[in-house]
């Protein structure tokens, strides 16, 4: 049933509990004028727009002011100062309200800017994205993942504090989610993990309104919120109907910041605030409608006068509210100098800072790394693993981890420090079975900076990472992945464990470099090269052994860096056929070619780790890879889609694998040297 609303905006009620003096004294009626500003904001916008959410943003815009004016220390002309508080609106859908606070607090965001939201080429689309407008930390929208991306952030924080000092770290994580960041199972995974580390510093709000799209979220949800946080280990607030009172929500902001931060007793807080969404709208609050659909000109109107705001003027910001906001630059400023004074002062690694901020190694860090001996054999995941040990001294941003897997995974560091509320400076950290909140958290470790997020599972359940992965690629977060048994290679797991379509699917996502490596050799310069990259690397590695191969040795350093190279030339001249592998598949390519040599045939081998790399290269170098007019035939243990771009013919799968012994699998699969000269050999008769 939708809640009465006022004729007049309310003054603001009574505080749930005795609060603390307020340090932040405010005009009252200039307050309310900023607020209500914000909510004709939160209405044009998505009306002129015929598109967007406005009801979040009216009810959280209370909340909103006690933040940006009286909570979080941000600089507006300097959003990216190392040792800002960082906030996260989960529930993205509601960004007018950020892209309002933005805009009047004096960021680089004009009113214009606001008017033109959810336009083409807008700087403040329909969701808030990363490296798209100052201010927005993270790109957010799909629900849940801001909550995966805040525990990051916290993670961060209490990480660069450890490792570098309080006096150049120091600072908290607030996020906002609503009902439908709560029901996603990824924040279930945030929490908890969360909740077990004790991330002191972090806040979050739940915007309980009680409205989803399809109506009130008792058409699907009766969770006891409050009890499941407490149960994760969460201290825990129920507010009540305090969305209106501003000086109650400072009050128990400032109380739950006065909980323990750091230690055995800290734990991360949640807030849990009654709002109603749409409020003031005389038909709209408590509505489904409020959320999703703008409020219609008649309705703007009459909720406009029942906020005292001008009813048939648009974007109304008067100069009274603008000079108000804009007191947050030289507040800002006077945060970000004291930074700065203290870190001037400081008397720590700063080049060790400067490396860790970049999420890159120190100077010379690549040189630690092993070589591998031709005729060996080892699975490319123990080769990461010795290339992590080699150079996570020269790594000091490196947090690596694994979801359960981490001997598997290639992620142990040797004599690691597990990442825990004693050992806030472990580089070592246990996921536990948590994909999904494992890679949002990389993100927002990677977002917040001075962290280096390595991540580890079985390639195939890359599945469950694949939302957060795809944020990663949109916003050019550097992350790497270190997803291992690559294929029907590992073996006795059987079909639920052996990835098939997962090469071609995670190739197929812009903005995302997947590296399936050949052999150690080929590992080496693919650790480095995503080390060094700006952007979420994949590596996509084998369980079982593959032997490391005499050719890599003196190519790799070069070749991976390209994505594919000429592995073996033809013998005795120009090529008959080309055959290109990646992975676990390239030594049969070569065995291949050996045979076929020897049958007067001669084959060019190529292997091709790194497609994205590849396609980066001049046309000419691509033509001396895969020579135009010589059949191509690929070798890979993997779905067939995509290989027509490069390859006539292709061995592959074009069905799910199945249990038996890896190297069994393989061969009744036809991955063998003989399968692959009888193919070459019917490609070559097609030709002729």
């Amino acid at each position: 049933m939708a809640k009465t609303a006022p004729t007049a905006p309310s003054a603001p009620s009574a505080p749930q509990s005795p609060a603390p003096p307020l340090p932040v004294i405010q005009d009252p009626a200039l307050v309310q004028l900023g607020i209500n500003v914000i909510r004709g904001l939160a209405m044009d916008a998505p009306e002129q727009a015929n598109s967007g959410h406005s009801g979040t943003a009216m009810a959280l815009a209370p909340l909103a002011h006690v933040l940006w004016t009286r909570i979080m220390r941000h600089d507006p002309l300097h959003p990216d100062w190392p040792d800002r508080d960082r906030f996260v609106l989960s529930n993205g859908h509601a960004c007018i309200l950020l892209y309002s606070m933005l805009h009047l607090t004096g960021y680089d965001l004009s009113l214009e800017d606001i008017r033109q939201f959810r336009q083409w080429g807008s700087r403040t689309p329909g969701h808030p994205e990363r490296r798209h407008t100052a201010g927005i930390e993270v790109t957010t929208g799909p629900l849940g993942q801001g909550v995966g991306n805040a525990v990051g952030m916290a993670i961060a924080e209490r990480f660069v504090r450890a490792r570098f000092g309080s006096e150049v770290c120091d600072h908290r994580t607030f996020v906002i989610a609503g009902d439908g960041c709560f029901m996603e199972g990824i924040s279930h995974e945030a929490a908890s993990l969360a909740g077990h580390l004790g991330l002191g510093r972090l806040l979050a709000f739940y915007d309980d309104n009680h409205i989803t799209i399809d109506g009130p979220t008792e058409l699907a949800y009766n969770d006891n919120v409050p009890e499941r946080f407490e149960a994760y280990g969460w201290n825990v607030r129920n507010l009540g109907e305090m969305a209106n009172d501003v000086d109650g929500l400072e009050a128990a902001i400032r109380e739950a910041m006065e909980n323990p931060a750091d230690g055995p007793a800290a734990k991360p807080t949640l807030l849990v605030l009654r709002s109603h969404i749409g409020w003031p709208s005389p038909k709209l609050t408590d509505t489904a409608t409020a959320h999703g659909s703008p409020f219609g000109a008649e309705e703007i109107k009459v909720t406009k006068k029942i906020l005292g705001l001008p009813p048939d003027e648009t974007f109304w910001v008067p100069d009274e509210v603008r000079t108000f906001y804009g007191r947050a630059v030289a507040r800002g400023e006077a945060c970000r100098k004291e930074w700065e004074e203290r870190f001037a002062a400081w008397d720590g690694d700063r080049v060790a800072w400067d490396a860790a901020q970049a999420g890159h190694g120190l100077p010379g860090w690549a040189d630690a790394l092993p070589t591998f001996e031709a005729g060996t054999k080892l699975a490319t995941r123990h080769a990461i693993n010795q290339c992590i040990n080699a150079t996570a001294a020269g790594l000091p941003g490196l947090i690596a981890g694994s979801a359960d897997l981490t001997g598997n995974n290639g992620v142990a560091i040797k004599g690691g420090q597990i990442q825990a509320k004693e050992t806030p400076g472990g580089a070592q950290l246990h996921y536990g079975i948590r994909e999904h909140g494992m890679a949002a958290a990389m993100n927002g470790m990677a977002a917040h900076g001075g962290v280096l997020p390595v991540g580890g599972t079985f390639f195939v359940f890359s599945d469950y990472m694949r939302p957060a992965v795809r944020l990663a690629a949109l916003s050019q977060e550097h992350v790497i992945y270190s997803w291992t048994h690559d294929s029907i290679g590992l073996g006795e797991d059987g079909p639920t464990h052996q990835p098939v379509e997962h090469l071609a699917a995670l190739r197929a996502m812009p903005g995302l470099t997947l590296v399936r490596p050949a052999d150690a050799n080929e590992t080496a310069q693919a650790w480095r090269l995503a080390v060094e990259a700006e952007v979420p690397v994949g590596l996509a590695l084998t369980r079982q052994d593959v032997p490391v191969l005499a050719e890599t040795a003196a190519r790799a350093a070069t070749g991976v860096a390209k994505g594919g190279y000429v592995l073996v030339e033809a013998a005795g001249g120009a090529p008959r056929i080309v055959l290109v592998g990646t992975g676990s598949e390239v030594q049969l390519c070569l065995g291949a070619a050996q045979t076929l040599a020897e049958a007067g045939v001669p084959a060019q081998v190529v292997s091709l780790p790194c497609w994205n790399w590849f396609e980066d290269q001049d046309s000419a170098y691509r033509a001396s890879v895969l020579p135009p007019g010589v059949p191509v035939l690929s070798v890979e243990a993997g779905s067939r889609f995509g290989w027509s771009r490069y390859a006539d013919a292709s061995i592959g799968l074009d069905t799910f694998g199945a249990s038996a012994p890896g190297a069994v699998a393989m061969e009744k699969f036809g991955f063998t040297v003989a399968h692959v000269v009888e193919r070459a050999q019917a490609l070559l008769a097609e030709r002729a």
